[in-house]
């Protein structure tokens, strides 16, 4: 057994060299689009975002903004909303058509779009999305529209993704902060020939879409509506409306201040210009397979923290795996051994009963020797004491032989939860392998949230099963009540919790708020399809499978479980078990926080590097249930079912604990609403993490009690 680590260790190796690989592999899209000379180019807006907000709002639904016409561009109405798939209406997406003019290979100096009337109430509303750092998201041939940076030594450029929609400065004169609309628009379409018969033809590709934004004032400006100066340094597109002073005297006549800010509609509005700039450049340097690299040039120097992740990971698992090894070991000599089994592997538990009437054949105190003793009683004794150390030897585990696998408390909730786990194995599983070989992307927008949709709800045939099977197990039979346990009870607290928090967002008007169709469509997701799949597989499971075998049988009478070391009790073994696991991850999820919450203009895409981290991850859940359960039954203690699922997803506490963490220490996120967003998505996340490595527990010490159990014959 010790020969095999070194080839186990050799093998992971190897594969987390072949996976790392492909860490920055990814396929950019499913068919290239070409455009020839002067054909139109779809451009299209999606939404507002900010770092310091959870919450999200349509672009065209801001009030300082100009609205779509309903004219045509590229073939399409302005206006009209773009068929999202499941992943992007999750995320807040609301994709529409604009009134902005591309056509292939024509620069543009300058474009008139409209001018917009907004009233006190838009531009306060504009002057709150600049202070809180909102920015917009532009779509055009599947890439964001991005803001350019250059590294320190100006040797890379790389992308953010999205533009500001305004900036603020203090006035020097006044002291106080002003707030400019970015109102003219430059964009900048990078393009090369494209590949094969479409470049023969004059097709060209566009591999990069870079978005430069000014303020200018709305004066000096020609018959067209374009600044006279555009190049130059103008004056900015303040956000301000003086406020008006007889009304507010009025409102307070005994009053000697009067507020500087009016909140209240008077009629009075400001008049926004909106202009924009196209250039098309040649750029040979980028390849339309690698556009999306730009995006994620800037995390180029993090591989060495991830290595280092990798590093810390397989230090912790190869250190278990020597612990779990020698508890393996000498499991296998006390089976195999004198240490409690006879030559055959059965378990002797019956003593032997002592000549003299003595009640404790354990404990049996030696008489004073008298002249009446036979001289054979001093090699009796010799047996008798050897017997006594041969009983002593058969305690712990062997112990419990006859309790192991009795059916625990609440086995009709453990059974449903497994299955859904079974789910969520399933869906973790397929949605790495399918990022690792660049099927789900960046340029798939919602991709990832819509294939882990999907794999979970076709997993339903796999959770009905394997929750009836075990429900069979523990003696249960009726497997209607258990299929609608085991379809409605995990997805159905998980979609309450959205619900309900949807309550909130949709009071705040924002695009996170899933539209009520979508909410409609999740029910009839679940009920229609999820629900008859795991209809299927308890079906399956009822009628031809059995239930799992076990190598001992269970007493009738439960035997008394002794007084247990404060280690081994539910909350503190599955907290400390729980902190390996997370010791292995944490570097990682670092990484991802930053995706999720902190920069949400980067995308994650080292799915390799994630990959192996979650394999190791999993090995080391492994190997902490597999030593946490040897412990547990070593002191007589044999209420394993539940404690597995503990212990397995003890892991997921502290990473709630680290999102807490992150939370006050790296983001500056504000306002109620978005605090309550975060740490209600980062408990869901953590429920979902901790069920799904809680099921691999499960699995584990069932494998190991099992696999312990079977090499054994109790008489």
């Amino acid at each position: 057994m010790r020969s095999g680590l070194p080839i186990r260790l050799c093998r992971l190796f190897t594969l987390s060299t072949l996976i790392s690989l492909i860490n920055a592999f990814y396929i950019p899209g499913f068919s290239i689009r070409s455009y020839v000379d002067d054909e139109p180019i779809p451009l299209q807006v999606n939404k507002v975002y900010s770092d310091r907000s959870q919450l999200q709002y349509a672009y065209y639904d801001l009030p300082f903004v100009c609205p779509p016409t309903g004219k045509k561009h590229a073939g399409y109405p302005s206006g009209k909303s773009i068929s999202l798939n499941l992943g992007e209406v999750l995320r807040g997406d609301r994709i529409m058509t604009s009134d902005y003019d591309l056509v292939m290979g024509q620069d543009q100096e300058c474009q008139y779009l409209c001018s917009h009337t907004t009233d006190r109430p838009g531009v306060k509303r504009a002057r709150q999305l600049i202070e809180e750092g909102y920015v917009a998201e532009w779509i055009v041939d599947n890439l964001p529209g991005a803001t350019s940076f250059v590294t320190v030594d100006r040797t890379h450029k790389y992308y953010a993704a999205g533009f500001k929609i305004g900036y603020k400065e203090f006035s020097p004169v006044t002291g106080k902060q002003k707030y400019y609309i970015n109102n003219h628009i430059t964009l900048v379409i990078r393009y090369r020939k494209a590949p094969g018969r479409a470049g023969n033809r004059g097709g060209k590709v566009i591999v990069g879409f870079e978005v430069y934004t000014k303020s200018i004032e709305a004066a000096h400006r020609d018959s067209t509506g374009c600044p006279q100066e555009i190049h130059s340094d103008n004056k900015g597109m303040e956000m301000y409306i003086a406020p008006n002073n007889t009304k507010l005297a009025s409102q307070y006549p005994s009053s000697s201040y009067l507020p500087e800010e009016d909140d209240v509609d008077d009629g009075t509005t400001l008049e926004i210009p909106y202009t924009y700039s196209v250039y098309f450049r040649e750029d040979d340097t980028i390849e339309w397979s690698r556009r999306w690299d730009m995006y994620f040039n800037n995390q180029e120097d993090s591989n060495v923290i991830h290595w280092l992740a990798i590093i810390n990971s397989l230090v912790i698992s190869s250190l278990l795996t020597v612990i779990v090894v020698m508890v393996i070991n000498r499991t296998y000599r006390q089976v195999h051994g004198r240490d409690g089994a006879g030559d055959d592997g059965k378990l002797l538990l019956k003593r032997r009963k002592p000549t003299s009437g003595t009640k404790s054949p354990r404990l049996r105190e030696k008489a004073p020797a008298g002249l009446l003793e036979q001289a054979g009683d001093a090699e009796h004794d010799e047996d008798l004491s050897s017997d006594e150390e041969y009983i002593e030897d058969i305690t712990g585990w062997k112990l419990v032989h006859g309790d192991i696998f009795r059916a625990p408390p609440y086995a009709g909730y453990l059974a449903p939860l497994i299955g859904s786990g079974m789910q969520l194995v399933f869906m973790a599983t397929g949605l790495l392998v399918l990022s690792c070989f660049g099927i789900l992307n960046p340029s798939f927008r919602g991709g990832f949230v819509s294939v882990g949709v999907g794999l979970f709800v076709f997993a339903g045939i796999i959770s009905g099963y394997f929750s009836f099977r075990l429900y069979k197990t523990f003696g249960g039979m009726n497997w209607r009540k258990n299929t609608l346990m085991t379809a409605l009870l995990f997805p159905g607290l998980l979609f309450t919790t959205i619900f309900i928090l949807n309550l909130f967002v949709w009071a705040q008007a924002s695009s996170t708020a899933l539209p009520f169709s979508t909410l409609v469509g999740l029910i009839a997701l679940m009920l229609l399809i999820q629900l008859p799949l795991v209809y299927v597989g308890s079906w399956y499971g009822f009628h031809q499978s059995q239930s799992y075998e076990h190598p001992t049988k269970t007493n009738s009478v439960a035997r008394p479980i002794p007084e247990q070391a404060w280690y081994t009790q539910n909350m503190y073994a599955a907290l400390i078990a729980g902190f390996v696991p997370f010791a292995v991850v944490f570097i990682e999820l670092l990484f991802v926080f930053r995706s999720l919450w902190q920069d949400k203009s980067g995308y994650y895409y080292v799915f390799g590097f994630l990959s192996i981290v979650s394999l190791v991850g999993i090995l080391t859940v492994v190997e902490v249930t597999i030593v946490a359960t040897y412990i547990m039954l070593c002191q007589e203690n044999y209420n394993w079912w539940w404690q597995s699922v503990f212990i397995g997803g003890g892991s997921s506490f502290w990473i709630f604990l680290y999102c807490i963490v992150f939370y006050y220490t790296k983001l500056n996120i504000h306002g109620f609403i978005s605090g309550l967003l975060f740490f209600s998505y980062s408990f869901l996340a953590c429920t979902v993490y901790g069920l799904l490595t809680g099921t691999v527990g499960f699995l584990t010490a069932y494998a190991f009690v099992r696999r312990i159990y079977g090499a054994i014959k109790a008489d």
